[in-house]
This record gives structure tokens, C-alpha cells and sequence, in this order.
């Protein structure tokens, strides 16, 4: 299985981002993209032509996954990570992301996701995504591990906003 996060601009320099404790827990079967509006990721436009790869994106899935809600069967997942804004704005942005199949994921809890403010209900963050995904395609121990490291990496319930981020 591969991930890709297809990463705004505005994210790389960011302490609240979760990308990066994806790529740390993941190695190789992660990889993170700039998102360039007027360069596409060519090897990645490639794969989504060939349909092999599939978008996690909230709102509804394409009709099979709504119908199984089973995602062993998917071996490339892309992500946009960023903010919400920003992550609406690569969707409608780039044209190529809307050829990919579709998967909306249904996770058994709220975000725990605390770092930022006007977080979307029902929502998660990019590593919560990763987690899910791994746990609905049979890799618990890589959820597991990477559970651990996101809950290490947020503020613990009721921290004051601005106390300091996990390592």
C-alpha cells in the first residue's frame, strides 16, 4: 500500500502539521507532493489515468465504496493535507483529482485533532485519515504506532491554545 500526501505549499513549514508524522511512521510506503496548481505531479496524474489510486475526500464516495465500505482493495490513497481551505481550494483546482476514484472514510469517533482552530466537525486530520485508512485495510500495528505517535504529537485535552506542541 502507498499514500500519498499531496502537500500545500503553506504546510510544509507548519508545527501543527500531521503529514510528516505519517512519513515518519510509514517510510517508503508514504511519500509527500507539493501541490503546484500549474505543475501536476505527472507520475501521480499518471496513476490516476490508469485508475489505480483513490482520493480520500469528505462527501460522498464513489457508489461500490459506499455500498462495502471495504478498503483492502485499494493500494494507492491520496490525501490533500493542508486546511480545510486549502484543501477545497486543490480539490477544485485541480481537475485531474476529480478523475480519481473516490472513498469517504467513516471513522468510529470525533477528531482528536486539537492544534488549530475552525476544525470542521466530523472531520479529521491527516494523520487520523492514515489511521483509519491502515486500521480498514488490516495494518493495526502501523495504526497502533502511528495512534501513538499522534496522540503524543497534540495537546492534551484542555491544554491552553499556544501551550507547546508534542515532539
Amino acid at each position: 500500500m502507498k499514500i500519498t500526501l499531496l502537500t500545500h505549499f503553506k504546510e510544509f513549514d507548519k508545527r501543527s502539521n500531521t503529514g510528516r508524522l505519517v512519513l515518519e511512521i510509514m517510510g517508503d510506503a508514504a511519500e509527500q507532493v507539493r501541490w503546484d496548481r500549474m505543475n501536476p505531479p505527472a507520475g501521480l496524474v499518471e496513476e490516476i489515468e490508469s485508475g489505480g489510486v483513490a482520493l480520500v475526500y469528505p462527501g460522498p464516495a464513489d457508489e461500490s465504496e459506499e455500498i462495502n465500505g471495504n478498503l483492502s482493495h485499494i493500494t494507492h490513497f491520496i490525501l490533500i493535507d493542508g486546511t480545510w481551505h486549502e484543501a477545497r481550494k486543490i480539490h477544485q483546482r485541480s481537475p485531474y483529482l476529480r478523475k480519481a476514484h473516490r472513498v469517504s472514510l467513516k471513522p468510529a469517533g470525533m477528531s482528536r485533532y486539537n492544534l488549530r482552530k475552525n476544525q470542521k466537525e466530523a472531520c479529521l486530520c491527516t494523520a487520523e485519515c492514515v489511521i483509519e485508512i491502515l486500521r480498514s485495510t488490516g495494518r493495526i500495528e502501523q495504526a497502533e504506532q502511528l495512534q501513538e505517535r499522534f496522540l503524543s504529537f497534540i495537546r492534551p485535552p484542555g491544554a491552553m491554545r499556544g501551550a507547546a506542541v508534542g515532539q
